[in-house]
Parts: C-alpha cells; sequence; structure tokens
C-alpha cells in the first residue's frame, strides 16, 4: 500500500462539509488566485472555452469569466457542495444556470479523470487542486487530452516545504503521516514535458501565514476541508500526551511572537503540442505503393 495515496472518498467528504464557510478562510487560496491572474498579462491568449479543474467556491471562475467576457466557462470540482457555492447569485438565491447568455457549466467530476472530449478546451486553469492527485502524471495526460493543440495549461499547487512545520511537530511523536506528500517543482517539469507539453514555464515562492497558536493553525486547515486523508494517517484520536507533544515542539519555532506555516507555492503554465508528424521517408514510400 502507498502510504501517502489520498483516500478520495474522504477528500470529497472533507470538501463539502467545508464549502459552506470555506471563504472565510481561504486566504491564500485567493492569494495565489489572484497571483496567477496577474501573470495572464503576459501572455497573449484568448481562449474560447476555459475548465477551471478543481475550481472550489469559484473565486477564481469569476475572475476568469471577467477577464475573457466572451469565453464559454466550465466550472469543475469534486465536492458539489463546492459547485454549489460557485454557483451564481441573484437576489439572495443561487441558480444552476447563469443569468446572462454566455455559457457557464458547472461539472463535479474528479480532476484525474476529466468527462471531456478530446480537443474541446483551449485553456485548463487550476489553482492549488494538483496536490490532491494521487497520479499527477495521469492528471496531466488528461488535461492534454481534453485541450486543443497550441492550448494552454495554467496552474498551481505545493511544493514539498508546504507545513514544514508542521511536519516537523508531528515527527516528533510518531511514524504516522499527518501532512500530505508534496511533488517537486522540477519532477512537475519533468511530467509536463513527459505528457507533450512544450517547455513548461515553473517558478515557486514561499508563503508564510503567522498564526497564535497551534489551534488555530489546524482550526485554519480544517475550514478549507485540507484534512489529512493519505492512507497512512493515524486511525482515530492522537493521545494528549502525543499531541501536547506536538504543541510543545511546534511552540518551539514561534518567531516574534507568531506560529508560521510555511507554503511552497508553484506556479507553472505550458502549451499542448500540435499532433505529432508522420515522416514518410523513401523506405516507408515505397512499402505504401507495394501495399496498395
Amino acid at each position: 500500500m502507498n502510504h501517502f495515496s489520498l483516500n478520495k472518498r474522504l477528500l470529497r467528504n472533507a470538501f463539502e462539509r467545508a464549502a459552506q464557510n470555506y471563504d472565510r478562510s481561504a486566504v491564500l487560496q485567493r492569494e495565489v488566485g489572484d497571483r496567477m491572474i496577474a501573470r495572464l498579462d503576459y501572455i497573449n491568449y484568448a481562449p474560447d472555452t476555459i475548465l477551471d479543474a478543481g475550481c472550489g467556491t469559484g473565486y477564481c471562475t469569476r475572475k476568469l469569466s471577467a477577464r475573457y467576457e466572451s469565453s464559454r466557462m466550465i466550472a469543475m470540482d469534486i465536492a458539489q457542495a463546492m459547485l454549489l457555492q460557485a454557483r451564481p447569485v441573484k437576489n439572495g438565491w443561487r441558480h444552476y444556470w447563469p443569468f446572462n447568455r454566455r455559457q457557464e457549466y458547472y461539472v463535479c467530476a474528479d480532476i484525474e479523470r476529466l468527462p471531456f472530449c478530446e480537443d474541446s478546451v483551449e485553456m485548463v486553469w487550476s489553482n492549488l487542486a494538483l496536490q490532491w492527485c494521487n497520479d499527477l502524471d495521469m492528471t496531466f495526460r488528461e488535461m492534454n487530452r481534453v485541450l486543443k493543440p497550441d492550448g494552454l495549461l495554467m496552474f498551481s499547487t505545493f511544493g514539498p516545504d508546504t507545513l514544514q512545520e508542521l511536519r516537523q511537530a508531528f515527527s516528533q511523536v510518531d511514524n504516522y503521516i499527518h501532512v500530505n506528500q508534496f511533488i517537486d517543482m522540477h519532477d512537475i517539469g519533468d511530467m509536463l514535458v513527459r505528457n507533450r507539453f512544450a517547455t513548461p514555464v515553473m517558478d515557486m515562492e514561499h508563503i508564510t501565514l503567522t498564526y497564535e497558536d497551534v489551534i488555530s493553525v489546524m482550526r485554519d486547515l480544517k475550514a478549507i476541508g485540507a484534512h489529512n486523508v493519505a492512507q497512512g494517517r493515524l486511525q482515530g484520536l492522537m493521545g494528549k500526551t502525543k499531541w501536547h507533544k506536538v504543541v510543545e515542539s511546534y511552540e518551539a519555532m514561534r518567531i516574534d511572537g507568531k506560529l508560521p506555516a510555511t507554503y511552497e507555492v508553484i506556479y507553472g503554465h505550458a502549451w499542448k503540442l500540435p499532433p505529432k508528424e508522420t515522416v514518410l521517408t523513401p523506405e516507408i514510400r515505397k512499402q505504401i505503393l507495394m501495399n496498395e
């Protein structure tokens, strides 16, 4: 068994429960989304159809809709409750269909198995969702499949330094997995090339949030649905003695009176390569003529 493999049923349930109050705590998700939107200023591209893969409550969906007013939008998430929050509001009610004439769709699906036809969208956008994939290679293969040739993939995700303080604190008490595993930026770049994306542009930054106490860190993670759903997690509750040791270890990292929670944010974009052209050598031409 892969102890870092994520239980998708538990993952979906966690986001279903978090959906209604998600926006109160998703400060980092909005900030990273805004930084991704700003990067579009340097990309001269106007997609007809955009897939927001892992849209959450629709923050980036709305930003993209405002930027590309004539584009068809597809908001997709694994949690139906998130999609309900993403839908537009009018007169205090959330509606299943948009009020204007533009085409907007809301699809409940797993990002690792996209329910769309080949060559059906011009842009795949994904803000802080790829870290919830068990097979990132397969995910990129799926994204490449649904993109049209020369289509754009733009994403953000978390790198290995994410929540390093929390991981270190828990490592003092047992060998269970308490923090999800995150993939290195260079490995992600290699996966993109392997799955027929043109030379990807990758970069990374560290963003540190600060908290008053360890409980506040854990409460924030719970509020955005970031539960530990790894197969190798501790089954059941942690004892008081171990928990106090975790708190004590985390407290030793206090800086200027605050507890840090570090996130390594990876940004990337790449273009889908056109189909491979078959080069007809003289030998191949001769064989074709003989078979006719």
